[in-house]
C-alpha cells in the first residue's frame, strides 16, 4: 500500500519516518504524555527512532502511524495511529506535543483519519481507550463522535499494571458512511 497523506484545513498528516525522530523524541519527554501513554520511561532517542521507523514507510497493511503536522513544513503537533483489534475492529490512539494542545488540532485531524479507516480500511468500528482519569482524550473522544460505552476493568495494560480505562467507539455510520458489514443494533427495550 502506498503511503497515505491525508490533509484539513490547517494540518498535513503523513506516515512518521526517520526525519520525525527529533520531534517526536521531544514531545515524548513531556509527563503528561508518559502518565497516559504506555512508553519507555525514561524515553530515549532510540525509542524515538525505533518508532519512527519500526514500520516501513511508516503503514503496513495493519498498522498505520501518523504525523500531524501543522501544514506540509510546519511542526509535528501530534500523532495518530490506528491499530487492528480484533477482526471485526480496529484501535485510534493519540497524542498532542504539549505547547500544540487546546488549539483544535485532534479534533481536527481525528475525522480526517476516520473518514479514511472507514472507507479505505473497510474498518466497520473503530474504538477509542483512555485509562481512566484521562479527561483530555475523553473530551477529545467525545468531541469527534465517540460514543462512550463505559469503564472497562483492567482494560489497558501500562508499564506491568492492568488499569481500567474508558472504551468508547465509534461506527462508519455515525460519519454518514456505510460499512463493509451491515449492523443491526439491539431494541432500546431489550432486557436480559
Amino acid at each position: 500500500m502506498e503511503p497515505i497523506t491525508l490533509t484539513t484545513e490547517r494540518l498535513v498528516l503523513r506516515p512518521l519516518d526517520a526525519s520525525d525522530a527529533d520531534e517526536v523524541y521531544a514531545a515524548l519527554q513531556d509527563p503528561a504524555i508518559q502518565r497516559w501513554i504506555p512508553v519507555s520511561v525514561p524515553y530515549e532517542r532510540t525509542h524515538a527512532e525505533s518508532f519512527v521507523t519500526r514500520v516501513p514507510g511508516g503503514q503496513t497493511g495493519s498498522e498505520y502511524n501518523f504525523g500531524i503536522r501543522l501544514g506540509a513544513g510546519g511542526p509535528l503537533v501530534g500523532c495518530v495511529g490506528v491499530a487492528p483489534e480484533g477482526e471485526h475492529a480496529h484501535e485510534l490512539g493519540y497524542w498532542a506535543v504539549s505547547e500544540h494542545r487546546g488549539l483544535g488540532y485532534l479534533p481536527e485531524a481525528l475525522p480526517a483519519v476516520l473518514r479514511w479507516a472507514f472507507t479505505e480500511l473497510g474498518c466497520p468500528r473503530m474504538i477509542w481507550r483512555a485509562g481512566v482519569g484521562n479527561h483530555a482524550s475523553r473530551r477529545v473522544a467525545e468531541k469527534v463522535g465517540f460514543a462512550v460505552e463505559g469503564v472497562a476493568r483492567a482494560g489497558m495494560e501500562h508499564r506491568g499494571t492492568l488499569r481500567d480505562c474508558w472504551t468508547g467507539a465509534m461506527l462508519p455510520s455515525d460519519l454518514g458512511l456505510p460499512s463493509r458489514l451491515p449492523y443491526l443494533p439491539s431494541p432500546v427495550s431489550a432486557t436480559p
